[in-house]
């Protein structure tokens, strides 16, 4: 059986590199670059840099897990870290 991870090469900041990710995850990417104007390489660049221990592939599954559990909550989360710093405290999520 032939899985379903396709390696795709990306370019970020200038750095050919790949990744691994199912063909849903890589669709709902290019739908949020494309829903914030930002292109795929952006994106990927913005989220490789925000990463913590984690490889890219794995950063981008989360990122895009998290981006659509804030849209099914109605932006909640965001509003929350948005009052959180307006209040001087760190978020805790």
């Amino acid at each position: 059986m032939k899985s379903a991870v396709i390696k795709r090469s990306i370019v970020i900041a200038g750095h050919k590199t790949s990744v691994s990710l199912e063909d849903a995850f890589w669709k709902a990417l290019k739908e949020i670059a494309g829903g914030r104007h930002m292109t795929l390489s952006d994106l990927v660049a913005a989220i490789d840099t925000s990463r913590q221990h984690r490889n890219l592939s794995s950063a981008i599954r989360l990122f895009v897990l998290e981006f659509y559990k804030d849209k099914a909550s109605g932006g909640a989360a965001l509003r929350e870290e948005a009052r959180q710093a307006v209040a001087g405290r760190p978020s805790s999520t």
